[in-house]
């Protein structure tokens, strides 16, 4: 948020104001997804930006056997794939690009 403030390209940014519906895979319902960022810059391009750690950008890796801790993981790559396809549409449709952005992307290096 610091960082959209104080970017003169930035002209304009929201946290969470728009609702997406998508369809989780695993309960078969349609649920509202609310992506971290909207943001315009000052050459008129529009970004819709979720943030999340690299790891729930990837489907898990089982270890020697697959834990309880696995498969919640699994589950939630699952969903949070279903709701970046939305988000994806759904900035096609407005003229806007759709990024997930990661410790890479905001120059965090664990």
């Amino acid at each position: 948020m610091v960082y959209c403030d104080k970017n003169p390209e930035i002209i304009l940014w929201a946290s969470e104001e728009i609702a997406i519906p998508y369809k989780n895979p695993i309960d078969k319902k349609v649920h509202r997804y609310f992506p971290d960022f909207i943001i315009k810059t000052a050459k008129g391009k529009k970004y819709m930006i979720e943030i999340k750690p690299k790891k729930y950008t990837m489907p898990p890796k089982p270890g020697k056997r697959k834990s309880k801790r696995f498969f919640g993981e699994q589950l939630e790559y699952i969903k949070n794939t279903a709701k970046w396809q939305a988000a994806s549409k759904y900035c096609e449709d407005q003229d806007m690009e759709f990024k997930v952005f990661t410790e890479k992307e905001l120059g965090i290096y664990s």
